[in-house]
């Protein structure tokens, strides 16, 4: 970087009761530079961009824009300054339609008159950027949207501020690959442009890929600066202490590969088509594809949420029909959604309740204590600290927990009911390294131990390193399979149409 920096931070420092967040941090972004800020969740990423954007103000330090000192009281005065934040979770207004978030509390006028034609032009215009102008119109409610879509209006959002600097928080968490690409594509643009962008990451392919430097942040201060980008094990092993190698388990063996306990024929419904599947027990199986390929329908067909209308489905040795979440779950099937927070959880509950869910729902109310163990609350705080979830006390409030550790708990929830099949969707979504590491131990753990996984993810490095085998999806049907040898370019072929097949 050269010259005056658009944002410095200087030694900042900052504390909470009983906890020092931040401990002299430096950080800098130059106009036309894309700076990583790489760490695991509670390093203290977060709080340094709360300070940024003026939602809290530093003990020590300051902040710089274009080398005149700052004295943010409020977010308002960072983003009047020329900073913007997409933070990962969504600050969209669900009834409000994409052009009047874009334009919240500063809508253009005309005679005194919001001028609601000029909003809807220029959101055209910002999302005409990312090569989606006919896919998200302007007067489409955001709750109409779906996640991948809700992220780029977000994205579109920052822009239409012209802001000097755009941080990023976990951009890519909801997008598919082929969406990953398009917003690439626009940080390239933002970057010509010359506009400073903070990405904030644990996908060490998005740091290599966009970066200009790195800056890792570790138990609140800043332990490793780079001025270039180095290999990921380098930026892996200053966030974590240890190798990227270690994170993904051994793969199973062939004499750990069990029983068929699913298998689906020529099964249909109004997103899927002729699916013939197994999954077996001690196996993983991930499922890639490009976002509506129908991953996410296969997985709500075989729970019974979006029942299958043809074929036949034979689950543990018997020929079912699942029509509804409850005849799965009673049957050995358990799920873990994609959004967590919003279908997962009840946040407001404590941690121990949130495990109990399931169990109660099916407890038997005039049962053996046997019948109902994990319905007691001995019982599930035993299988809570099998799964090693991380909290003061399990009574604490879920949302006070970190991702990783909420979705322990709920695979706690199905190991409760003794799943034969368990699946995943997007297990590792706004998840740190080291606790994905943790979950995919975790996974190989249940495989093990005799489960059948099923597998739903958007990162490619995710499905190669964990599966022990790959089946890639397109237009609602199952159009390759791949043993773990494949590489990324193999299954973007097929999920693309560009080849089809199997490599095994």
């Amino acid at each position: 970087m050269s010259g005056t920096p658009v944002i410095e931070m200087r030694n900042i420092t900052k504390s909470f009761p009983g906890v020092k967040a931040l401990r002299g941090v430096s950080f800098a972004c130059g106009r036309g530079e894309v700076h990583a800020l790489c760490g695991e969740n509670g390093a203290g990423k977060s709080t340094l961009i709360k300070i940024l954007s003026g939602v809290y103000k530093p003990n020590e330090g300051e902040v710089l824009i274009d080398g005149n000192v700052q004295h943010f009281t409020h977010p308002q005065h960072a983003l009047l300054a020329g900073i913007s934040v997409i933070y990962q979770e969504f600050s969209l207004l669900p009834e409000r339609t994409v052009a009047q978030n874009l334009f919240l509390g500063r809508e253009p006028r005309k005679n005194g008159l919001i001028d609601n034609r000029a909003m809807v032009e220029e959101t055209r215009r910002v999302l005409g950027l990312f090569g989606v102008r006919h896919k998200i119109e302007p007067d489409t409610l955001v709750a109409d949207l779906d996640v991948a879509s809700q992220q780029m209006v977000e994205i579109a959002k920052a822009i239409s501020l012209n802001a000097k600097v755009i941080v990023m928080d976990e951009p890519t968490a909801a997008l598919n690959e082929s969406e990953c690409e398009v917003l690439f594509s626009l940080v390239d643009q933002l970057r010509a442009s010359g506009t400073a962008i903070i990405y904030i990451t644990h996908r060490m392919r998005e740091v290599t890929r966009l970066a200009d430097r790195v800056t890792v942040i570790k138990d609140g201060e800043a332990t490793a600066s780079f001025d270039h980008v180095p290999a990921p094990e380098v930026i892996v092993r200053a966030m974590v202490g240890r190798d990227i190698a270690e994170f993904y388990p051994e793969p199973a063996k062939p004499e750990d590969i069990g029983r068929t306990v699913l298998k689906v024929e020529k099964g249909s419904n109004y997103a899927l088509r002729e699916i013939d599947l197994e999954l077996r027990a001690g196996e993983i199986v991930g499922f890639a594809g490009l976002q509506g390929a129908g991953r996410t329908a296969l997985a709500m067909a075989i729970f019974g949420a979006v029942p299958f209308t043809g074929g036949a489905i034979t689950f543990d040795g018997r020929s079912r029909t699942f029509s509804n979440p409850r005849d799965a779950i009673r049957a050995g099937i358990g799920m873990l959604s994609g959004d967590r927070k919003a279908s997962g959880l009840v946040l407001m509950q404590s941690v121990r309740d949130n495990g109990m869910l399931t169990s109660r729902s099916f407890a038997n109310a005039v049962g053996s204590a046997a019948a109902n163990q994990f319905v007691d609350q001995a019982g599930m705080t035993a299988l809570l600290d099998e799964m090693r979830v991380k909290a003061p006390s399990y009574d604490q409030e879920m949302r006070f927990l970190s991702g990783g550790n909420q979705q322990k708990a709920i695979v706690a929830r199905w190991l409760a009911l003794k799943p034969k099949l368990l699946i995943f969707i997007e297990p590792t979504r706004g998840i740190d390294v080291d606790a994905k590491a943790s979950i995919y131990h975790l996974m190989r753990d249940l495989a093990r131990a005799g489960t059948a996984v099923m597998m739903v993810s958007s990162d490619l490095p995710e499905i190669l390193g964990a599966s022990d085998r790959i089946l890639v999806m397109r237009e609602g049907t199952i159009v390759g399979e791949f043993d773990r040898s494949a590489s990324e370019a193999d299954l973007m072929l097929a999920a693309t149409g560009e080849v089809e097949g199997a490599a095994a």
